[in-house]
């Protein structure tokens, strides 16, 4: 019998923050409102079901706008087990990501940058080229 593979094209039309705050998810969702003049809510955990691996918990924020998208991601599953689980198990060392959609082009995202890097808890923030991550499909949360 002859098999067929289906095979998806995705788009990754969003840009990527990646944070080192090693603080609680709500304070950096907080200063990223505060700062950056956002509305991040707190929604439902993103699941997401592996093969071959264990299940992923991610909290998560997210603000909807009229033409795309903010949305905060914590690295490191809140599932238990004998090891750590990461939504982009190549990064462990970023704790947060904030992925970013607008098809209007009224967000900066250097200035995004630029702003966050002035809060004393954020370690570190680099912007991320989605191109180059071996699970990027881990990423599509809508």
């Amino acid at each position: 019998m002859k098999k067929n593979k289906l095979i998806f094209d995705y788009q990754f039309d969003f840009e990527i923050l990646g944070f080192v705050a090693p603080v609680k998810d709500y304070k950096l969702a907080w200063a990223i409102n505060k700062l950056l003049d956002l509305r991040l809510k707190k929604v439902d955990d993103y699941y997401l079901e592996l093969i071959n691996q264990p299940d992923l918990m991610v909290p998560q924020f997210i603000q909807i706008k009229e033409h795309g998208f903010v949305q905060l991601l914590k690295n490191k599953s809140n599932t238990f087990g004998p090891s750590p689980a990461y939504l982009i198990p190549e990064l462990k060392v970023m704790d947060y990501f904030m992925l970013v959609q607008d098809f209007t082009e009224d967000i900066n995202i250097n200035t995004y940058i630029e702003r966050l890097s002035t809060v004393d808890f954020i370690q570190n923030v680099v912007k991320i080229d989605v191109t180059k991550l071996k699970s990027k499909e881990n990423l599509l949360t809508y």
